[in-house]
């Protein structure tokens, strides 16, 4: 991979010596580190803004449900799906 650009960051002494001295233990370069972790960063964010979407999808679909009247309190929701269970258990003992 041919370098395209520098990137130039301020730190402490001790975290630049340390990582230094941990990437040189596992015998590979800081800067390949460096990017795996800045790839990995980006994934992240990626994931993050991903869910966040998602969540905000499934959160603007409950509200309009409520608002047109498409929603069951928690005890509908029980009451149904206990019925379901006891015709359930009912099948399985004939």
């Amino acid at each position: 991979m041919t370098t395209k650009a520098v990137f130039t960051m301020k730190l402490e002494q001790e975290l630049r010596d340390t990582f230094m001295a941990e990437a040189a233990a596992s015998d590979r370069p800081a800067a390949q580190v460096v990017r795996e972790l800045m790839r990995g960063y980006i994934e992240q964010r990626r994931q993050a803004r991903e869910y966040d979407a998602w969540l905000r999808r499934k959160v603007e679909a409950a509200r309009a449900d409520r608002a047109t009247g498409r929603d069951f309190s928690n005890e509908e929701i029980e009451a149904e799906f206990s019925d379901a269970r006891d015709g359930l258990q009912r099948q399985a003992k004939e």
